[in-house]
């Protein structure tokens, strides 16, 4: 008998019936979300073994789903679409899935997919979507920041910038891999861009730059997050 947590994220009703009878029929525990953001949701807070994720969501695209996923877990995720362009898979590989089949299915050739990317994805520690530090809590999976129980707001970028300087408390992060990461490999060599951000960044967590809670200049080099 098989083991293992699936979230199964689907908006289709049907086809979500049919794979939970047949996934539960195997000795797999099945929790499913009709959205994306739902399907984020449980992804952080059930820690599944598996997510078998549609592309074709209600609310977002799946390929966003992955990139949020992403952004704090490596569990396998399997995508189950009707899209089936080599340009689809590969944008939807490329995004961090790990598998790809193709609607309408064969059942056996699904049980096979997912048996073997929970053999796979197990053996490690399970991930967490939150990142406290002191009193700063980021939540990668909602995209929240909270300072001394207070939400902080930040833009999409200022967040990114955060939860990679913050994902690596106590190292150096080069400038270069600040802008790669956050921006994009064309922006490698735009420090100026990167000093305005975190200098938005500083200012919306109260960071003295002077005398630094959170953000450390490492000059010439990067910045390093206190831990």
């Amino acid at each position: 008998m098989n083991t293992g947590r699936i979230l199964l994220v689907e908006d289709d009703p049907g086809i979500r019936r049919f794979l939970r009878v047949a996934l539960e029929a195997q000795g797999f525990v099945l929790q499913e979300a009709a959205s994306g953001r739902e399907g984020i949701g449980l992804a952080a807070t059930a820690q599944p073994d598996l997510v078998v994720l549609d592309l074709g969501l209600p609310d977002m695209d799946g390929k966003a789903v992955i990139a949020s996923i992403r952004d704090w877990s490596q569990v396998p995720i399997l995508i189950l679409s009707v899209r089936q362009s080599e340009d689809e898979k590969v944008a939807a590989l490329d995004a961090g899935a790990n598998d790809y089949v193709v609607k309408p299915f064969g059942i056996a050739e699904l049980l096979a997919r997912v048996r073997a990317l929970l053999r796979t994805g197990r053996g490690g520690a399970a991930p967490t979507p939150d990142i406290v530090l002191r009193d700063l809590h980021v939540d990668l999976a909602r995209h929240e920041v909270t300072l001394a129980g207070e939400p902080v707001k930040l833009t999409r970028k200022e967040f990114d910038l955060l939860a990679l300087l913050a994902r690596n408390a106590g190292r150096i992060v080069t400038h270069r891999q600040l802008l790669a990461d956050v921006w994009g490999p064309a922006h490698e060599h735009d420090l100026q861009y990167l000093r305005v951000f975190v200098g938005r960044l500083r200012a919306k967590l109260g960071d003295d730059p002077a005398a630094p809670r959170f953000i450390l200049n490492e000059p010439g080099v990067g910045y390093r997050f206190l831990d």
